[in-house]
């Protein structure tokens, strides 16, 4: 019989017996649990990978029966199904040729649909990787319109993530809560330090022994959202301010590629301003 591998991830309030009903009704229904973390607080979080020789909607079907019980939500997703990601850059490149190499080469499963930007500069490069480029300029006067396109985008590419590759505009609040919970920013700093322009000059200023970067969950709190992945790296007094641009490149792309990579695999759960991350 084939069959086919899922990941369920769910949260409900804390309490006994619901790792005994999730398993319990996996086993009734013939899946083998490949992988299963958990943490519980006052709420409980769960993400279990299996694998099942019954459709999805049928699992679905069983885990909505089982939901009422425990006040639990839920969200079952077949892992062969890659998540559709629409990326939004302006003009440095750093982030969106990394994200683009991992998909290449295999690194990062999921499907870039398109990239949208305030600017043209990187055309070339994202077409070269056959995909999609939309030049959407904005302006202050334009922007209601310009989030509007971007939306259109979204629904026309069915993208389920959005994400801002150092993106250098701020979403609106209305954007925002559109987006909630599905568009993933790359902070250029160890928030909540060095907020602002220049980061990395302020830093630098400051004599830090420590930079670093945060990708977190968009929202209408600028750089405030939930936190996702930090990133540091170690330097020192004979570092110039070009360095720490350098250096903070490098790891401004390892936090936004593991953040994606975590999101894309269900392993990121919300628990109000923070996340619960089972890597």
């Amino acid at each position: 019989m084939s069959t086919s591998e899922f990941v369920l991830t769910l949260s409900c309030p804390d309490r006994p017996g619901v790792v005994a009903a999730v398993s319990g009704l996996l086993a009734e229904h013939g899946c083998n649990i490949k992988e299963s973390q958990q943490f519980g607080d006052e709420r409980f979080f769960m993400r279990v990978q299996f694998t099942a020789p019954l459709a999805e909607d049928e699992l679905r079907a069983a885990f909505a029966a089982l939901a009422p019980e425990f006040a639990m939500e839920f969200t079952l997703r077949d892992v062969a199904r890659k998540m559709r990601v629409l990326i939004m850059v302006s003009k440095f490149d750093h982030c969106l040729n990394d994200l683009l190499y991992r998909v290449r080469s295999g690194a990062l499963d999921i499907e870039i649909v398109g990239v949208a930007s305030n600017h043209p500069d990187l055309r070339p490069l994202t077409q070269s990787y056959g995909i999609d480029y939309h030049h959407l300029p904005v302006t202050p006067e334009t922007k209601p319109r310009q989030e509007a396109e971007v939306l259109t985008l979204v629904e026309h590419y069915q993208a389920e993530l959005v994400v801002l590759a150092r993106y250098m505009q701020v979403l609106s609040e209305d954007l925002c809560e559109k987006l909630a919970g599905r568009a993933i920013n790359i902070h250029h700093s160890f928030l909540p330090s060095f907020k602002g322009a220049r980061p990395y000059h302020q830093a630098h200023a400051r004599g830090v022994k420590l930079i670093g970067a945060t990708a977190h969950y968009v929202t209408s709190d600028l750089d405030e959202g939930p936190i996702i992945e930090q990133e540091v790296a170690r330097v020192s007094h004979s570092n110039t301010p070009q360095d720490l641009v350098r250096i903070g490149r490098d790891v401004e792309c390892v936090a936004l590629a593991r953040a994606v990579k975590w999101h894309t695999e269900q392993r990121v759960l919300l628990d109000g301003h923070k996340t619960i991350v089972f890597p």
